[in-house]
């Protein structure tokens, strides 16, 4: 077992924010309110809801999730260790099942005997309620961007763990760890489900096929917190959309001499990537492309039958990313003309192939999801710079019109899709005690608190209102 050392608060992103109306008190004094602070947690980012902050503070003073929040901070050198022993298992694209293996063994020995594998590969394990309030579904996805042959080795190096994937994700995986052992050591009876999931299929072209899958299958969630990076530096509760096509372009192809006059899938490719090349994008919403691998062609003395480029389009609205699609598109077509005219054929034709899709989806602040995850950080004294867009694992229950988020996992990190990903425990433990708080409050916990996540299947009255 590797030696792990847990670093104290450095990280910008963990300071306390205080003011103060004088500047005269003495140094003790000036201590003394620091530490209350701290005790007391800071000013939420998100103004909360009266309702959704009194359910927060009752399930805060429970005794057993005080010691729970406790036993996750004494745990959290085991956490680490997991983090990095899950982190050499190499899970690239499309293959995971080795480490979805891993981390189902891991779950159901720590007490979960009903976790399995379903048919898209994600890891699923419940943790029943009381059997009377809504279903929260939290997730970290089990893949990285890196091809198997990378080597993934852990290496410490001055305080910091290096290996590709350390922190996107395999940090949300022992995340994920570190809840379930803390909840069932605790023995806290939620009024709502939890459904633990390790998903596959969330980087490059697995088009969040795992998260697809989770909610295709599973109607009945009410909710969804992606546990996704290291840093605790945000609330991520909008989700970019994307569209990502291979534009592939035929001809006849022929040698490069006794053939010529023929048109060229690779002149007509390049004359698309010029024309796409010059379209514009509005600043707002913010809408961005690029052309990002090129293919095709036999050899150098050929005329090229196929040619193929791979676009990826994104955007926060989806209307305008269905305007720049439909733009690219017509590009692409009038390249075509122009090189057809060019030779005098009509041979040179472009097929578009969808190779991925994420939905545009947004989560409002008002949502509890949000409000709960705020108070969540302001009591652990961490302070976030906002709510941002992102893509993520979200953007699917997001455009379902199911609330949802993205938050980190804790600790410090950096390199993240690079061979130089590193990891440094630096108050890890604040990223899975964020998560308890919000799942506890969302889901409620018996005799102690209602649930502020609405059970989208009962009543609207059912919902906690002032």
């Amino acid at each position: 077992m590797r030696n792990i050392t847990l670093a104290p608060t450095t990280a910008p992103q963990q300071r306390v924010r205080f003011e103060l109306k004088t500047l005269t008190l003495s140094g003790c004094i000036l201590l003394l309110l620091c530490n209350a602070v701290l005790a007391q947690g800071m000013r939420p980012l998100i103004p909360p809801d009266p309702a959704i902050q009194t359910q927060f503070n009752s399930v805060l003073s429970d005794p057993r999730v005080q010691e729970a929040l406790q036993l996750i901070q004494q745990r959290e050198s085991r956490t680490v260790e997991e983090q990095l022993e899950i982190t050499e298992i190499p899970a690239p694209p499309f293959k995971e099942e080795r480490r979805a293996e891993d981390f189902l063994q891991r779950v159901r020995a720590l007490g979960l005997s009903n976790a399995y594998i379903d048919s898209e590969g994600n890891v699923v394990a419940a943790r029943p309620g009381r059997g009377d309030g809504p279903t929260l579904l939290i997730a970290a996805h089990l893949d990285t961007v890196f091809p198997e042959t990378v080597d993934t080795t852990v290496e410490l190096r001055e305080g910091r763990y290096y290996a590709p994937g350390i922190g996107d994700d395999t940090r949300g995986l022992a995340v994920l760890l570190s809840l379930i052992d803390t909840l069932n050591q605790s023995q806290i009876e939620t009024v709502g489900d939890i459904v633990f999931s390790a998903n596959v299929g969330e980087e490059g072209r697995g088009d969040l096929r795992g998260v697809k899958a989770l909610f295709r299958d599973m109607p009945e969630v009410d909710g969804f917190i992606s546990v996704d990076g290291v840093r605790l530096t945000r609330i991520t509760a909008g989700g970019t959309g994307s569209r990502r096509f291979e534009f592939v372009f035929k001809g006849p192809g022929g040698h490069s001499f006794g053939a010529f006059g023929l048109p060229s899938a690779i002149h007509a490719m390049g004359r698309a990537i010029a024309l796409i090349a010059e379209l514009r994008t509005p600043q707002f919403p913010r809408t961005t492309f690029t052309v990002g691998t090129v293919s095709g062609g036999t050899s150098v003395n050929s005329i090229a039958a196929q040619a193929a480029f791979a676009i990826d389009m994104r955007s926060n609205e989806s209307s305008s990313l269905a305007i720049f699609e439909r733009q690219a598109k017509q590009a692409a077509l009038r390249a075509v003309d122009e090189e057809n005219a060019r030779w005098n054929s009509e041979a040179i034709r472009v097929e578009f192939n969808l190779i991925g899709d994420r939905p545009v989806g947004s989560t409002p602040v008002a949502s509890p999801v949000v409000q709960v995850a705020a108070l969540s950080y302001a009591q652990l004294g961490v302070e976030i710079s906002g709510v941002n867009i992102s893509s993520t694992d979200s953007n699917v229950p997001m455009s379902m019109g199911i609330p949802a988020i993205t938050i980190s996992g804790g600790g410090d990190g950096g390199g993240a899709h690079s061979p130089e990903e590193w990891f440094a425990p630096v108050d890890s433990h604040l990223g899975p005690q964020a998560a308890l708080l919000n799942l506890l409050t969302l889901v409620g916990v018996a005799g102690v608190s209602e649930p502020v996540l609405l059970n989208r299947a009962a009543p609207a009255e059912a919902a906690v209102s002032d």
